[in-house]
């Protein structure tokens, strides 16, 4: 009985085809496999050096930091089939009627669907399945588009480490 359980692990760990999943991207960007590499090398370094848990919520009350020291385990994580897609954004007519904030288009902004805790964002992640959705404008807005990512790919780090991600 024990080495059956042991099989059937061990198939569900490494899949069907005996190997583990692919690591890496689903690139559906308008950058190389060499940039997002790149992006995610200083994603790594980022929350080796340092952990932040709440900036979102700096960003909405009076709060003070909290933050950790880096965690060198940042360094074994890879992207398992991470999908990084752009979305188009949303328009401003949209975006003024559903939130009353003008901005002339593109915005900048994409519909976060739930469990986001905002209805639109520059950017979001999720971790099942591993994905990473921006808003289509942010694609060649000068480093814009680096410092999305960078941010994006910390909280899949930080998620695959077992971080709280509720303020991030």
């Amino acid at each position: 009985m024990r080495n059956i359980l042991t099989v059937i692990v061990t198939v569900l760990l490494l899949g069907c085809n005996g190997s583990p999943p692919p690591a890496g991207f689903v690139n559906q960007t308008q950058h190389s496999e060499a940039e997002l590499d790149a992006i995610w090398t200083e994603a790594q370094q980022s929350v080796a050096q340092k952990i932040d848990l709440n900036p979102l919520q700096r960003l909405s009350s009076n709060v003070p930091p909290d933050t950790l020291p880096g965690d060198p385990r940042a360094w074994s994580v890879e992207p398992q089939r991470l999908l990084v897609e752009a979305v188009p954004d949303v328009s401003s007519a949209d975006l003024f009627s559903a939130t009353g904030e003008h901005r002339s288009n593109p915005t900048g902004m994409i519909a976060c669907p739930q469990p986001c805790n905002v209805r639109y964002t520059i950017a979001y992640s999720f971790y099942r399945p591993e994905l990473t959705k921006y808003a289509a404008s942010w694609e060649f807005a000068g480093n814009n588009f680096n410092v999305i990512l960078e941010y994006e790919f910390e909280n899949q780090i930080l998620n695959a480490l077992g971080y709280a991600m509720t303020w991030r």
